[in-house]
């Protein structure tokens, strides 16, 4: 910061978190604009990991599997349905068992029991 001297007090200046050019206007600005905002926040909110974010795309075809086949809330399928579509069941956010000991798998909202005679049923957590 380079301290310039703007009538009755002296005033640092500051520079672009992104490009490093000196900012004009409110005290607390960190950017120039918001083009360096965008890219400063891309840049470090990336995943930094290629298997973070091949995971998270995989968790995602799965959401939409479900949610594609689930438009009721409850429903059931066959397990080779879900297959054909590309859904993989060894990848889910979450496990819920009832007190009846029944093992829902949930990625994110969406849900499936297996029900047995290889049916699945469909649900949504609301």
């Amino acid at each position: 910061m380079i301290s310039i001297y703007t009538g009755n007090f002296m005033e640092k200046e500051k520079y672009c978190l992104e490009c490093g050019q000196v900012i004009l206007g409110r005290a607390d600005k960190k950017f120039c604009s918001d083009y360096c905002r965008n890219a400063y926040n891309n840049r470090k909110n990336k995943a930094s990991s290629n298997l973070i974010r091949t995971t998270n795309n995989r968790l995602k075809k799965n959401w939409r599997i479900l949610e594609q086949f689930n438009t009721s809330g409850k429903t059931k399928i066959h397990k080779s349905k879900l297959e054909n579509a590309g859904f993989d069941f060894n990848l889910f956010t979450s496990i819920y068992t009832t007190k009846k000991q029944s093992t829902y798998y949930f990625v994110y909202d969406q849900g499936y029991l297996d029900i047995g005679g290889g049916f699945f049923m469909l649900v949504k957590r609301d």
